[in-house]
């Protein structure tokens, strides 16, 4: 059984899209999705340095582009499972058959814009905690104010509030935590700072034409299985202010008897804590197009077992 993986912000690089646009019909479709939302994607993948591809209103836009051309260059079977983190949930979406291809950027285009404003109230940020219990790291940072924004498994939590309470966590680590490391991202993404980016993206779905997922869709929300497309979205919307649960994604991925995952490309991050996680599943990152025929491979072994 094969789930595919669609990794969130953070795992861009500057110039990591150049590889991909060499592959028949990618740059059209870059060309296309960067009409229709009024970004160039195709820039911000090849020529942005990491500041400018920092910005949450770049950056999630050129994630979901990404995404989606390197599951198209797969060109293989489909995959039993789809699960995203963060806004790599857009990308799983439409690979799910819930949204089109273009409806799920111009979703992410305004959930990026809506973002980036909300973290232009306040000045926040995130922060990742290298070792540690999750059972007293969580209510320490609780106790800070901090909310565990992403409890991603394999002993790995990101905090996320305002400036002053990250510099006391600093202060104040929690017992058996080594390092607190600062984040390159522009907010306290899915924490309450982002309220005003839901009730946009709230505004906006009206105009979504959406589909139940043709695969089963796993939501970063909780790990439970979306059977809706109509849940699917509601979930999109409340997720920018709710935690991610990584964890619970591969617990349940663990349950439904995954053997193998894939990750799209920018790929690296997820499949990292899979192989800490997830012991007996094969992984495979999709970093270039290099990588394809391996993910194929891999594919073709294990959809559907």
């Amino acid at each position: 059984m094969l789930v595919l993986v669609a990794p969130g912000q953070g795992a861009q690089t500057p110039g990591f899209l150049t590889p991909w646009l060499d592959l028949p019909g990618a740059a059209d479709r870059i060309a296309a999705w960067s009409d229709a939302i009024g970004l160039d994607l195709a820039h911000f993948g090849t020529k942005a340095d990491a500041d400018e591809i920092r910005d949450t209103a770049v950056a999630q836009p050129l994630l979901v582009a990404a995404g989606l051309l390197s599951a198209a260059a797969l060109d293989a079977a489909s995959p039993d499972v789809v699960a995203g983190h963060s806004v790599g949930e857009i990308t799983a979406a439409a690979l799910a058959g819930v949204i089109e291809d273009e409806a799920a950027l111009r979703f992410v285009r305004t959930r990026g814009l809506g973002m980036a404003e909300a973290a232009g109230v306040t000045e926040t940020g995130m922060a990742a905690l290298l070792g540690g219990d999750p059972a007293v790291t969580i209510p320490h940072l609780e106790k800070l104010g901090l909310t565990p924004a992403n409890v991603n498994g394999a002993g790995q939590i990101v905090a996320a509030g305002t400036a002053a309470q990250l510099a006391a966590l600093e202060a104040d680590k929690p017992e058996g935590v080594r390092r607190v490391v600062a984040l390159k991202v522009a907010g306290a993404f899915h924490t309450h700072h982002m309220a005003p980016a839901v009730e946009k993206l709230r505004a906006a779905v009206g105009d979504l034409t959406v589909s139940d997922p043709t695969v089963r869709y796993v939501s970063n929300a909780d790990g439970h299985t979306v059977a809706t497309g109509t849940e699917v979205i509601a979930r999109l919307v409340g997720q920018v202010a709710n935690p991610v649960r990584w964890d619970l994604c591969m617990e349940t991925f663990q349950s439904l008897g995954v053997t193998a995952l894939v990750e799209l490309s920018p790929g690296g991050t997820l499949t990292g804590i899979a192989k800490r996680a997830l012991p007996g599943v094969r992984t495979l990152a999709l970093k270039t197009p290099d990588d394809l025929d391996a993910a194929r491979a891999l594919i073709s072994e294990h959809a559907g077992v």
